[in-house]
């Protein structure tokens, strides 16, 4: 199995209508923080699939497909490397995927938040158990960069699975400040997750931070709540 083979499958999918569509939705114009990226215009389940046909892909394969140039090569290449971390049997293997996706995080190939969204949430799953995981992740906001700040969030969803829910209240509560609303979005949306396994703990967190934080982390945070207790905490 080569890269340039799932390359071309993906490329015998495109549909070049729906090229404009996805520049616009993933703010690829100059100064947004998609500017450049390229798209063949394919849909998510599209790409699924063809990730699917070629699950058993090498890891230098991979590493190729991620360096490709359109969004949907970088896309198929972490769905193909999230199948390959859950059927992992030993550790070894998993410590080698987990760092590898490190790597093409720091080689700027998971660049914008649906990228983030499907390998981040399966991945966090390494840090299960492991000691200072909110030093970890607070490290990986304090880098600075944007999709770097998004993975140490959503990297949490794998830990709340498990019901360690601490290090989502700390790595939110250190970026409550963010100017981005993609941190705001998905602070938002791991607080409310975090509540559906311990409702107090979230509302802790609000009586602590409601007033001040950004609204759209507010109004995702408590939007499972009822009506009268949303109205409460946006009041």
């Amino acid at each position: 199995m080569q890269a340039s083979k799932v390359s071309q499958e993906l490329r015998k999918l495109g549909d070049p209508q729906m090229v404009l569509t996805q520049q616009w939705f993933f703010k690829t114009g100059p100064g947004e923080y998609g500017e450049g990226d390229e798209f063949l215009g394919l849909r998510v389940p599209q790409t699924r699939s063809v990730a699917k046909q070629f699950k058993a892909l090498p890891l230098e394969e991979i590493r190729k497909l991620a360096m490709g140039s359109f969004h949907e090569e970088r896309f198929c290449a972490l769905a193909i490397l999230v199948g390959r971390y859950k059927s992992a049997r030993s550790e070894e293997e998993k410590d080698q995927l987990f760092d590898f996706y490190l790597e093409l995080l720091d080689a700027g190939r998971v660049n914008n938040w649906d990228l983030v969204d499907c390998s981040a949430p399966y991945l966090g799953a390494h840090l299960v158990g492991k000691e200072d995981v909110v030093a970890y992740l607070v490290a990986f906001a304090d880098t600075g960069d944007l999709w770097k700040q998004r993975v140490a969030i959503m990297f949490n969803y794998a830990l709340q699975r498990h019901y360690e829910l601490e290090p989502t209240f700390a790595i939110v509560e250190h970026l409550v400040g963010h100017e981005h609303d993609l941190i705001h979005k998905a602070s938002g949306w791991m607080l409310r997750e975090a509540g559906k396994k311990d409702l107090a703990a979230l509302r802790r967190f609000l009586d602590a931070h409601a007033a001040t934080m950004p609204r759209t982390m507010l109004r995702y945070s408590i939007e499972k709540m009822s009506r009268e207790e949303r109205d409460h905490w946006l009041s």
